[in-house]
């Protein structure tokens, strides 16, 4: 019996190819969805190894697009579940990814798709290259529903990168960074110039690689109250620490005992917290009885 060579299929990340998928499915970019397209192979298999994916992992990838970095993660032998909000999409990715049937594509909004409902049981990783409007808050979704995500990997805008990744006393910490690192241990593993999409970006773009946190970084008695003093804190950046936190209407009584009990001075800015004291601040907040 002849054994039966594998099919090589065409790459998608190129340009000749994904011009080829765009006219012959008559798609035109989305500017209010934020459309770029991938069209360098380098990165993709850049982002498919920060995924650290071995075969038969799960992978929940979020907007493949056409494809192109399905077709990666695929290839790696991943059994990737794929959520495309396009409602042209699906057919197109039927089409581009039917010689891979490790992939299912699920049409939807990852915010309101159930995600345990899809992924089943067990552990996954994230995948996603998203509109950069709307990274931020299906990352913050993904990791504030304490999901079993291991990893999570991801396309985003340079600075927002750098926020996420800084430290504190720097001009660009701030909730978001307390925020992901609360949750995972961030690192920018790849720079993407504008020239790797169509159409090129006007923003140099990184990959994320975060390794999701077995506990967070710091035990917390409250975790809503932790995010609440995070977000007051950070709500005005010129003021003091303590006229943030009144700002962000927490009592002037509170601010002053939970400081105190925190052992904070409150001439500090919020900027220069750590997450450890924030999570004293917050634990001070709770004791205090403050309400939410």
């Amino acid at each position: 019996m002849e054994k039966q060579e594998k099919v090589v299929q065409p790459k998608i990340a190129s340009r000749e190819v994904t011009t080829h998928i765009l006219k012959a499915f008559g798609l035109r970019m989305s500017k209010k969805l934020g459309q770029n397209f991938l069209i360098d192979a380098g990165i993709v298999q850049g982002i498919v190894d920060a995924a650290e994916i071995e075969p038969g992992e799960k992978v929940l990838e979020v907007g493949p697009g056409i494809g192109t970095l399905t077709q990666g993660l695929a290839e790696a032998g991943a059994q990737v579940t794929a959520v495309e909000l396009d409602k042209k999409l699906p057919a197109v990715l039927a089409e581009t990814l039917k010689a891979y049937p490790n992939v299912t594509i699920v049409p939807g909004d990852i915010l309101k798709v159930n995600i345990p409902e899809i992924m089943g049981k067990g552990t996954f990783k994230v995948v996603a290259n998203l509109p950069y409007y709307i990274t931020t808050p299906i990352i913050m979704a993904l990791l504030e529903r304490h999901l079993p995500v291991e990893r999570l990997v991801t396309m985003v805008q340079k600075e927002v990168a750098e926020r996420m990744v800084a430290k504190p006393d720097s001009k660009t910490y701030g909730a978001l960074s307390v925020a992901v690192q609360y949750y995972t241990e961030p690192e920018i593993v790849l720079n993407v110039p504008p020239r790797s999409f169509i159409p090129a970006p006007e923003v140099m773009s990184v990959v994320i690689a975060c390794k999701v946190r077995e506990t967070p970084a710091v035990q917390v008695q409250d975790e809503k109250m932790f995010f609440r003093v995070v977000k007051a804190s950070f709500g005005q950046r010129r003021k003091t620490l303590s006229n943030a936190l009144k700002g962000g209407g927490f009592p002037k009584e509170q601010v002053r005992d939970a400081m105190e009990k925190a052992g904070l001075n409150p001439t500090r800015r919020g900027e220069t917290l750590s997450l450890e004291e924030f999570g004293r601040l917050s634990d001070a907040f709770t004791a205090l009885g403050c309400s939410l």
